[in-house]
């Protein structure tokens, strides 16, 4: 994996969380700012998807096996778009303490990809 992939990945992940979080700090749903936000983040985590996949097509191994690692892979791609569905139905400040929350594990999912990828 590279690791400023994996860097820029969770931090554009937590200054979504913060961000979201805020937002529901002050009593806002999510709003169409919001919605930019996720989908970057989102694009970041399937960029990662592709580079998984492209090292292990290419002889990479992960340390814990590789359906743990395209578990993984698959679950931090998931996390953020539906954390924003979820959003969507919840128009109060509960839909951006979602996308916090949905931010939140993206973040603690990369720091786990990067455990298992590491050897």
């Amino acid at each position: 994996m590279l690791d400023a992939l994996t860097v820029a990945v969770s931090v554009a992940a937590l200054a979504l969380a913060a961000w979201c979080g805020f937002a529901a700090y002050r009593d806002q749903p999510t709003k169409d700012w919001h919605f930019i936000g996720m989908a970057v983040v989102s694009v970041l985590a399937l960029a990662q998807l592709v580079v998984g996949i492209v090292r292990l097509a290419g002889g990479g191994e992960a340390d814990e096996g590789t359906a743990i690692f395209l578990a993984y892979l698959v679950g931090a791609v998931c996390a953020v778009p539906a954390a924003g569905f979820l959003s969507l139905a919840e128009r109060t400040r509960w839909g951006s303490a979602t996308v916090a929350a949905g931010a939140v594990v993206l973040a603690v999912l990369e720091v786990r990809l990067h455990d298992i990828w590491t050897v």
